[in-house]
């Protein structure tokens, strides 16, 4: 409070002050002790309200006029091992200050489940090549008491101070030797440094170079994530005297509402065995085992390189040119699966002729997809496929890299693009200064290695250096290396998605598909989704040990 200015003002306001006190005595509320106690959800539900960081200052600005007496200035105290971003995003009205004194705060916001306001998710992470995927609650708590050595190689818990700190309060200390303590700028760099390794991180510093590791199967990177069911939640809660209206603090960092999911196939050719297959079994029956993975996303891509034609014959398993086209009912398939957006960069799409091109265009257009990589004339196919979703504002673009008859958009004919480097990098810088997340996908040279070929690597390094945060390799009927350049993650090959070379190689057999997580406008996290053929044409999820097989082959071929 600011003194007054004379005397006579001081006694009189000395006197106010008594007097309030006297008054306030009779429902003020003694200072606060805490005792942590386990999170229990059910007893005090939460209010979800959208996150929303506002920066403060937590410092008590004396008011500029001599404050009336029944409004005394309210104080909160803030444990230290509150999270930073909770912190900075707290808000008070003017009227309100922060105090370090514990003793005399009016209210505490504290780790804890007494009277819980707010809950801050962390995850579990480890370098991006890591085979892992999952790990039980007991193992984690384990590994915290110091009782297992078996997960991260047997290295601490990676985490920054403020970390520590919120999960310690909430779990108690860890064993000596149980956590190694880093600047958070530097944890992602140590971690790769000492493969294998793991962490904690808060989820708003999640990046695509961190893997995150489920815990008991659960996921803050999942759509269908349950906060209630998940170990690396700590709740905040507000001892003291209630906080009314007015005052803002962040329900949870982690807003459903923010999260979009991206799924990214391979190669789909729904001609020769496959579209034999379609026909003995069901238009369905490749999806039946991976059907749900790929619905399950926000936005599903398929690069479907073979045109529907109203004349395309009955297959044949053994079609022996590469003249192809696909019946129009096989586009059942692609609606049984999700498909939102549809690349046309494929090597075949003109292979039937413009009328099967532009008859191609109208089914999508009927079932409400969106096509780029190639259209109806060179123009239509240049343009990225904006989608805006969850305010992530995401633009695919794609070429043909062979090009030549391969490729046959021009100003007045339908077809795939052939590549512009030049036209394309442009394209890309533009729309990242336009704050979409670009997204780039090449019709390459197809080449059966895990790893990527010199022309493969110059082409997407090119486009992260544009500004691409991912680019795909749709054309590879294997599976290929992947990197991270220029702050963007490469896919150089998924392999195929529904196509017919079960009998190639066992590598033809392997393939991805690519869940990419976006949150809050930022790409957030890749999971690798792996699928192994069992016949030419139905992929299923791999085994465990199928899984491990291909991602050692792969991040070996990675360099990692």
């Amino acid at each position: 409070m600011r003194e007054p200015g004379s005397k006579i003002a001081r006694a009189k306001f000395f006197l106010a002050i008594i007097f309030v006190a006297i008054l306030a005595a009779c429902v003020r509320q003694a200072p606060i002790s805490h005792s942590p106690q386990p999170f229990n959800p059910q007893a005090a539900p939460l209010t979800k309200t959208p996150f929303q960081p506002i920066r403060w200052t937590p410092t008590y600005a004396p008011p500029t006029e001599t404050p009336t007496p029944t409004l005394a200035p309210y104080n909160i105290w803030l444990a230290p091992s509150l999270p930073p971003a909770l912190a900075n995003g707290l808000s008070l009205p003017e009227d309100w200050g922060f105090t370090t004194n514990q003793e005399v705060a009016d209210s505490q916001l504290v780790i804890g489940a007494e009277n819980p306001v707010s809950r801050w998710i962390f995850a579990l992470v480890a370098p991006f090549p890591t085979v892992m995927d999952s790990v039980s609650g007991q193992e984690l708590h384990q590994a915290w008491s110091g009782k297992i050595d078996s997960l991260g190689g047997g290295q601490p818990l990676l985490m920054a101070e403020s970390t520590l700190g919120a999960i310690s309060a909430y779990w108690g200390q860890p064993a000596a030797g149980a956590v190694k303590v880093l600047p958070a700028s530097e944890l992602e760099d140590a971690a790769w440094a000492q493969r294998p390794s793991w962490g904690i991180i808060p989820f708003e510093e999640l990046n695509p170079r961190w893997k995150v590791l489920a815990i008991d199967g659960i996921s803050p990177i999942h759509k269908d994530f349950d906060v209630s069911d998940y170990e690396l939640v700590i709740p905040i809660s507000v001892l003291g005297a209630e906080i009314p209206p007015g005052v803002h603090i962040p329900s949870i960092n982690r807003d459903p509402q923010k999260l979009t999911t991206l799924i990214m196939t391979g190669v789909t050719a729904l001609v020769r065995a496959t579209a034999f297959a379609l026909e003995q079994q069901s238009v369905i029956y490749p999806a039946q085992d991976i059907g749900a993975w790929l619905r399950s996303a926000d936005i599903t891509h398929i690069s479907n390189e073979v045109p529907f034609a109203e004349d395309c014959p009955y297959p044949n398993p053994v079609q022996p040119d590469m003249h192809f086209c696909s019946r129009d009912k096989y586009i059942g398939l692609l609606e049984q699966v999700g498909t939102d957006v549809v690349e046309l960069t494929g090597d075949h799409f003109s292979d039937w002729g413009t009328g099967a091109m532009t008859h191609t265009l109208d089914l999508y257009a009927e079932e409400g997809w969106l096509v780029y990589g190639g259209g109806a004339d060179l123009e239509a196919g240049r343009k990225a496929v904006i989608v805006e979703h969850n305010g992530n504002r995401l633009a695919l673009i794609g070429c043909n890299a062979k090009g030549g008859g391969y490729a046959r958009a021009s100003s007045t004919t339908p077809g795939a693009v052939a590549c512009n480097f030049d036209w394309l990098g442009a394209e890309v810088a533009r729309l990242c200064a336009d704050d979409y997340l670009p997204i780039v996908t090449f019709q390459h040279v197809e080449y059966y290695t895990y790893a990527a070929q010199p022309d493969q690597q110059r082409d997407a390094r090119a486009m992260t250096a544009a500004g691409a945060i991912i680019v795909s390799g749709s054309q590879a009927h294997h599976p290929q290396a992947l990197e991270f350049a220029n702050g963007g993650l490469i896919h150089h090959g998924l392999g195929n998605l529904f196509f017919d070379q079960y009998s190639v190689s066992t590598a033809t057999r392997q393939a991805f598909i690519d869940r990419h997580v976006f949150y809050d406008g930022r790409h957030i996290s890749t999971e690798l989704l792996t699928i192994m053929f069992v016949d030419y044409a139905r992929p299923r999820p791999m085994t465990p040990d199928e899984r491990i097989s291909l991602l050692e082959a792969v991040f070996a071929a990675s360099g990692w």
